[in-house]
């Protein structure tokens, strides 16, 4: 038992040394990396971490957020991937510089409103437990990728279509039975739906005329049928702008007028009073 504890002792200081250096460099530098330390608390209660600009606390057994960390004022970047993370508390508010976030890889169960009173650019929470994102998403205007894939998703809200500087949704591996016609207007460079249950993809989307990378594979898809869209964005985009152009041609009321200066382009007379009144006879019953 002694040799036991003899071999061990050294390994326990010099990880207990690497620790503290670990801290005292991002008292000086402002950057905290306690990655894959198998930390179960925050160990950094006797130093001032205040003027930490980037915490990386990825890959440890943190079940809390640590609120020590959440009075970093000037912090921009936090990572805690791969934790066992279970909420996230509403002290994060006061990270009024934060524009990085990842969760991904915890046990979230609901991403709080409060989360979008911060000035997120990026925000990563793959691989939770989540089956909704709250309307509040809406605020948050400046952010340009959002991750939330592989949870359990039901609905994507249409107040996704407020972020104007979204430039990449992964919304990956979810339960999504439909797309907001509401993305059309972003500036999505990036769009994965894959692993869905999304049958359709509504005809607005050929607005998306920045969209470089569209991954739908593993969809029940019927519009555009799944042969289409095997062949890639260009056929995509070609069969949603058929679709928009029939929509467009085809009168949501009937209008007798607008039907016949539609179909009749020139004017009438009265040799041509007869076949006319035959025609809209057929245009009627047609519709």
């Amino acid at each position: 038992l002694n040799e036991s504890k003899m071999a061990t002792t050294p390994h326990h200081h010099l990880s207990a040394r690497s620790l503290d250096r670990a801290l005292e460099d991002a008292v000086c530098s402002g950057i905290l990396n306690l990655s894959g330390r198998k930390l179960r608390e925050y160990p950094g209660m006797s130093f001032d971490l205040t003027d930490t600009t980037q915490a990386d606390l990825s890959k440890n057994r943190l079940t809390d957020v640590p609120p020590e960390v959440c009075l970093f004022a000037p912090l921009e970047s936090l990572n805690l991937y791969h934790n066992c993370i279970k909420f996230i508390p509403e002290a994060i508010v006061n990270l009024q510089m934060l524009t990085y976030i990842d969760v991904s890889r915890n046990l979230l169960t609901i991403l709080p409103k409060y989360l979008f009173n911060l000035p997120l650019k990026v925000l990563l929470v793959s691989n939770n437990k989540l089956v909704s994102i709250p309307e509040e998403i809406g605020r948050a205007k400046e952010l340009m990728e959002l991750d939330v894939s592989c949870n359990e998703i039901q609905v994507l809200p249409a107040q996704v279509g407020r972020l104007q500087a979204l430039r990449e949704l992964n919304i990956r591996k979810n339960c999504l039975h439909m797309l907001p016609e509401e993305l059309a207007d972003l500036p999505l460079i990036r769009l994965d739906f894959s692993c869905n249950k999304i049958t359709e993809i509504p005809p607005t989307y050929r607005k998306l005329r920045h969209l470089q990378h569209i991954i739908l594979d593993n969809n029940p898809m019927q519009s555009p049928p799944a042969q289409i869209c095997l062949k890639g964005k260009v056929h995509i985009f070609k069969y949603l702008n058929i679709q928009v152009c029939r929509m467009e041609k085809k009168p949501d009321t009937l209008d007798l007028p607008t039907l016949s200066k539609r179909c009749l382009p020139q004017p009438l007379t009265d040799r041509s009073t007869k076949s006319t009144i035959n025609i809209l006879h057929i245009l009627l019953f047609s519709y």
